[in-house]
């Protein structure tokens, strides 16, 4: 059984958690009802895609070369080869009146969208202003996956 080279489409099975154990992400339909995740409209299926096309992030893609058809392992993915470090240039302090102005109720957790499409989650709100962190949600976290090749081919 040859091992996975870029180039190969593979279809893997996965559990994604963060250092303290939460589970961010799973294709694995036990593991989403056991994390509380489960969404009934998501198809939890194998993720298929092709070893070093730059569709996952780098540390994914480089971490399942070199396995084989029915293999697992455990990947930890630093945040250079995942998300990204978290950017202070991507937090903002937005006045409150301008957010009312647009519609927004401005508390923390709320997701906001700017008029290019930048997403962005306000952390925390003071008298005059809303905290809003346009960073990806996993930025500047270690992630962990625990991976099984379900198939491979050349």
């Amino acid at each position: 059984m040859a091992a996975v080279a870029n180039g190969d489409k593979v279809g893997v099975w996965y559990l994604g958690t963060l250092d303290d154990g939460t589970v961010f992400d799973t294709n694995i339909v036990e593991e989403a009802k056991k994390a509380g995740s489960y969404q009934a409209s998501r198809p939890y299926t194998p993720l298929e895609f092709t070893v070093g096309a730059g569709e996952m992030i780098k540390g994914f893609d480089a971490g399942v070369v070199g396995m084989k058809q029915g293999e697992t392992k455990t990947i930890k993915i630093p945040p250079k080869e995942a998300y990204g470090e978290l950017r202070a240039d991507l937090i903002t302090k937005i006045p409150i009146i301008d957010l009312k102005a647009s519609g927004i109720d401005p508390k923390p957790g709320t997701i906001v969208s700017t008029g290019t499409g930048a997403r962005g989650v306000i952390r925390s709100v003071d008298s005059q202003n809303a905290t809003i962190d346009f960073n990806h949600f996993l930025a500047g976290q270690t992630l962990t996956f625990k991976i099984t090749v379900e198939k491979v081919t050349k």
